[in-house]
């Protein structure tokens, strides 16, 4: 890893270390146990958008804690579809074992089905396995830029609908309802979003089409839609603009959903993996 020189309004006595050039710094010396002030929280968020993704170790905190901090960024949001904690709604739990296999081994940026996706995540291990499980990240600002110019002159006005298809099949295999899924999709209806969102802190431009929740660009055929969100969603792929996270127990990250991307690697099942995650409101994508 790289050491990283800080931001202006230095490091606030962290160390902090890149995963990559383009993508991913661990912030060392922070203990999320203790009170944060409101400096060290702008100088967070600031590094947040520059970095994509921050994580930090060894963080043996509460729920109330993790819930916490990651409000100190934002309003929480509960997710309608996956299992939460009963005390602590706002926590995902995210467990995986033989009996249940892990699903999430897409690029994908999450809720973007929602009509104000998510700001960013803020992921804990619970329980790793010995060998893989890691997370990869993708900087969705340099896949835009690495694009050629016909193509960005191309999608930079596209719209793109997203929805939620893939849980309301989840609740059909369990045993839901008919009348219930589609109650869900009366509350949770698709979501349009530019193919190019522009950050609303930083300005800068990123691809907004994900492989999991994006189903087709407007006004635009079928099979030229789904050519043209073929080539995007390949663009995460590329290791050039990518980092990678090994998991331990306690380790945390925080990544800007608004501006990358992840992929949790399935390839330690049928091993144990359980994580807990929350996730902060963000604002409607132009």
């Amino acid at each position: 890893m790289l050491k990283f020189q800080a931001l202006p309004e230095g490091k606030h006595g962290f160390e902090l270390l890149h995963l990559s050039p383009v993508i991913g710094t661990e912030v060392l010396g922070i203990d999320l146990a203790e009170p944060t002030s409101d400096k060290v929280i702008r100088w967070l968020r600031e590094l947040l958008v520059k970095r994509k993704v921050i994580f930090f170790r060894d963080q043996d905190i509460s729920k109330q804690q993790h819930v916490d901090f990651a409000r100190r960024f934002g309003d929480l949001e509960v997710h309608p579809f996956t299992v939460n904690n009963e005390d602590y709604p706002e926590v995902i739990h995210l467990d995986n074992d033989r009996e249940h296999p892990p699903f999430i081994n897409i690029w994908h940026s999450d809720v973007t089905w929602r009509r104000n996706p998510s700001l960013g995540s803020v992921l804990r291990a619970v329980d790793v396995p010995a060998v893989g499980g890691d997370t990869l990240f993708a900087n969705m600002e340099a896949a835009y830029d690495a694009l050629d110019e016909p193509t960005r002159r191309q999608i930079d006005k596209l719209v793109a609908v997203h929805d939620n298809e893939g849980f309301l099949l989840g609740m059909k295999a369990n045993g839901a309802s008919d009348d219930a899924i589609e109650e869900k999709r009366k509350q949770f209806p698709p979501s349009t979003h530019p193919v190019v969102r522009t950050h609303p802190e930083s300005g800068k431009k990123s691809l907004y089409v994900n492989a999991a929740f994006t189903r087709n660009i407007k006004d635009m055929s079928d099979r030229d839609s789904q050519g043209l969100l073929r080539k995007l969603f390949q663009t995460a792929s590329n290791p050039d603009i990518q980092c990678r996270f090994r998991w331990r127990k306690n380790s945390f990250a925080f990544w800007d959903n608004r501006g990358a991307q992840h992929y949790a690697t399935a390839d330690y099942w049928p091993l144990t993996r359980k994580m807990e995650r929350v996730t902060i409101v963000g604002d409607r994508p132009h």
